[in-house]
């Protein structure tokens, strides 16, 4: 079988800088569906295709890369610009860019998962998450910006007032969604039974775990960004740091939903219990966070319901 062809693609607003490893097949097109159609057909069969994510600028190209019949790998910024630097990359161009991330692909693209289209419902809710998400942030912001002042605006209560409103709407729009999908449905109603879930959380859960093929609970941790970073050398054991990978927002309502669950009679034992070994409340919310994680990844996996007795008989044990 040949070896397929490595194609890193930098992004902008207008432009797309497409490049093998050498210089000799860079080429630069619009970013615009007819152009990168005509390009697209140029392309050998099924070449793998390395794109950074950049916002929106990117979703035209990866989704005509991939009803073509093309392997697209959807690549972290971050990523990119350490791989820049460790392999002693000085100076940065469009050109430059797109050559690194094909260097980038041929080299790692064992260890990459391909990308995966989302259904039009999955893109719909993974919208309006964000969104809500943008809302939640601007009223917080609001709130402190204005909690010096000792004679607050007229028009201020009435600005929180709407903004609360629209997140209201968003997760009117969200269970709306949910509820008329008849594989998310079901799913968002058996998490919604786990202690510490809500709504908002276990559609957003449900959505999440039927979007991607996680093969195990660590990989669905690794996503979330609960999975802690190891820094050990020699003697030296370093302290450990969450990964913060994936969702932010996925990440932070599960935190929430912790901070909740750690105040029930059935979750008091098992948040008491990390608090007496002497680890901190955000710690230990943490560690709730990805129990609760599991527990969800679990139910979908295997069409199971929350069982609580399990909890109580786990937290029973000395």
């Amino acid at each position: 079988m040949n070896s397929p062809c490595f194609i890193g693609v930098d992004v902008s607003k207008a432009t797309l800088d497409a490049a093998q490893e050498s210089d000799a097949a860079s080429v630069q097109i619009e970013n615009e569906l007819p152009a990168i159609r005509r390009w697209l057909k140029r392309l050998p069969a099924h070449s793998y295709i390395g794109v950074e994510s950049t916002g929106s600028y990117h979703r035209a190209l990866v989704r005509e890369a991939i009803a073509a019949g093309h392997v697209v790998f959807l690549l972290n910024t971050r990523d990119l610009s350490h791989y820049a630097r460790a392999v002693g990359r000085r100076a940065k161009t469009d050109r430059l860019d797109a050559q690194l991330i094909a260097r980038y692909l041929n080299r790692e693209h064992m260890n990459l998962h391909p990308y995966r289209l989302p259904s039009e419902i999955q893109a719909q809710i993974d919208s309006l998450v964000n969104r809500r998400h943008t809302t939640v942030v601007a009223l917080t912001m609001l709130r402190q910006s204005f909690s010096t002042l000792t004679v607050k605006p007229s028009k201020l209560a009435s600005a929180q007032r709407a903004m609360t409103t629209l997140i209201d709407q968003l997760d009117q729009e969200l269970q709306t969604l949910v509820s008329t999908d008849p594989v998310l449905e079901p799913i968002a109603t058996r998490l919604d039974s786990i202690t510490g879930f809500g709504p908002l959380l276990s559609n957003t859960m449900a959505n999440a775990l039927t979007r991607h093929p996680f093969k195990h609970a660590d990989a669905f941790i690794a996503y979330v960004g609960y999975d802690p970073r190891v820094r050990d050398s020699g003697q030296h054991r370093g302290r450990r740091y969450l990964s913060k990978r994936g969702p932010a927002e996925l990440r932070r309502l599960l935190y929430v939903a912790a901070m909740s669950a750690c105040k029930t009679t059935l979750w008091r034992p098992f948040y008491e219990r990390y608090r007496a070994r002497g680890l901190s409340s955000t710690a230990t919310l943490v560690i709730l966070a990805r129990k609760l994680a599991r527990i969800a990844f679990s139910i979908v996996k295997h069409g199971t319901v929350f069982r609580p007795e399990l909890i109580e008989s786990a937290c029973a044990k000395p």
